[in-house]
């Protein structure tokens, strides 16, 4: 058995590659889009898995756009995506500076909380040792949910 992907359904695909592409710095391996189904699939990987997501397939993160709007509830009950990275502080400054709200700082140098524009939750994790805790994010409260 080999993990292939997970789905969510998102709302706004332009909004939501945005999020996951130009600020999480996710790739766009494929797309496949029906008129019969009304439906576009996109399929992401993170830059350290791009090979292996072009050769295998997997692992990925299947966006699914329905083209007739539907209201999507429910994005804390999913529970979560996690992603390794290479410097917490660097990404949630950045993350930040583009809108993005951080749900539960990286207070520990090691873990981060933010939600997608369609309210899906992503822990982001420190590669290796976490870093020594530094401010803002040390003092930082948590922000709504995560």
């Amino acid at each position: 058995m080999h993990y292939l992907h997970t789905m969510i359904r998102v709302s706004n695909l332009d909004e939501t590659l945005h999020f996951f592409c130009d600020l999480l710095g996710m790739i766009d391996i494929s797309r496949k889009s029906s008129d019969k189904g009304r439906f576009t699939l996109v399929f992401l990987a993170a830059p350290g898995d791009e090979t292996r997501a072009r050769e295998d397939r997997a692992p990925m993160v299947e966006l699914t756009y329905n083209w007739d709007p539907e209201e999507y509830t429910g994005g804390r009950n999913f529970g979560h995506l996690a992603y390794r990275v290479d410097d917490i502080y660097a990404l949630c400054e950045h993350l930040q500076a583009n809108g993005v709200t951080i749900n539960r700082p990286p207070r520990d140098g090691h873990m981060a909380f933010i939600r997608t524009p369609d309210n899906i939750s992503i822990e982001l994790l420190q590669k290796g040792e976490a870093l020594p805790p530094r401010e803002p994010w040390a003092s930082m409260e948590n922000t709504g949910t995560w």
